[in-house]
C-alpha cells in the first residue's frame, strides 16, 4: 500500500498530503475497530513498510492521532489506542473547546481595544508581520509568525494583562495552527482573515476589528469541527495490504 503520493484530484477537491492519507487510514482503522481500545499499533518500522511512507510522514500522522485523543504514545513501549472516536482535540495543555471559549472572550474585545489604542508603531509592526506571512511558504515559519501576530494585536491594546493571557496560550495556539494548516489547509484563508483584522485596526474601527476577529475565530472553529467530524468517506480510499 503506497500512501506516499496519495492526493485527491478533481474539481473542488483539496489535494491531500501523504500525512493526511496515512492519518485517514489509521483513524479509519481505529474507528472501525481494527485496532481496539488498549491495542498497540504496529511499530513505526512496520507501518512505514506497510504504508510505504517515510518515517517523518508517519510520525506527523501519529502526532495528529494523539492530538485527536485517539492514541497515546508511551516512551519505549509504543503507541496505544485509547479511544475509538474523536471528541475534543488537545493542543498542549488545553482542549480545543476550552481554547476557543477563552479566545472568544479575550481576543475579540482585545481587537476592539487595539483599534482604539493602537500606535503607529503597532500598525507598522502588524503590517510588516502580515506581509511576511503572506510571502512565507514554510509552514513551520508561518505558524511561528501566526502566534506573533496574535501577540502583536494584544500589544496594540496597550494592556499588559492581555498580552500575558495570549502568552499563556501561545504554545497551544501554535499547535492548533499547525494542526489546522496540515489538515485543513487554512493558511491562505487565515492570511485573508488577518488582513481584515489589520485593516480594521488601521481604520480605527472598534466594531470592524471585533467583527474581523470574531470571523477569524469562527473559521478556526468551523475547520476544527470539519476535521473532527471527517469520516472515512472524506479520506482517499486505499487498498488493503496484500496478505502473503
Amino acid at each position: 500500500m503506497n500512501l506516499s503520493d496519495s492526493q485527491t484530484g478533481g474539481l473542488g477537491l483539496r489535494r491531500v498530503s501523504a500525512m493526511e492519507a496515512v492519518l485517514g487510514h489509521l483513524r479509519g482503522a481505529i474507528e472501525r475497530g481494527d485496532y481496539a481500545i488498549g491495542d498497540k499499533l504496529p511499530s513505526e518500522a512496520e507501518l512505514c513498510r506497510t504504508l510505504e511512507v517515510s518515517r517523518p510522514v508517519l510520525r506527523e500522522a501519529l502526532r495528529a492521532l494523539q492530538t485527536m485523543g485517539l492514541t497515546v504514545s508511551r516512551t519505549g513501549k509504543g503507541t496505544f489506542v485509547v479511544a475509538n472516536a474523536v471528541e475534543d482535540p488537545t493542543f498542549g495543555d488545553y482542549a480545543a473547546s476550552d481554547l476557543l471559549e477563552v479566545r472568544r472572550h479575550v481576543e475579540i474585545p482585545v481587537a476592539g481595544y487595539a483599534a482604539r489604542r493602537r500606535t503607529p508603531e503597532n500598525l507598522d509592526h502588524l503590517s510588516h508581520l502580515l506581509d511576511r506571512m503572506e510571502r512565507e511558504t514554510d509552514t513551520t515559519a508561518w505558524v511561528a509568525m501566526d502566534t506573533l501576530f496574535h501577540l502583536a494585536v494584544a500589544e496594540a491594546a496597550q494592556n499588559p494583562v492581555f498580552r500575558r493571557v495570549i502568552e499563556e496560550i501561545r504554545d497551544a495556539l501554535a499547535r492548533q495552527s499547525a494542526f489546522l494548516n496540515e489538515l485543513g489547509g487554512r493558511r491562505e484563508q487565515s492570511n485573508r482573515e488577518h488582513r481584515a483584522i489589520v485593516e480594521a485596526l488601521i481604520d480605527g474601527s472598534e466594531h470592524d476589528a471585533e467583527q474581523a476577529m470574531a470571523h477569524h475565530i469562527d473559521r478556526v472553529e468551523t475547520t476544527l469541527t470539519a476535521i473532527v467530524r471527517r469520516t472515512r468517506a472524506d479520506t482517499p480510499r486505499t487498498p488493503e495490504p496484500r496478505r502473503e
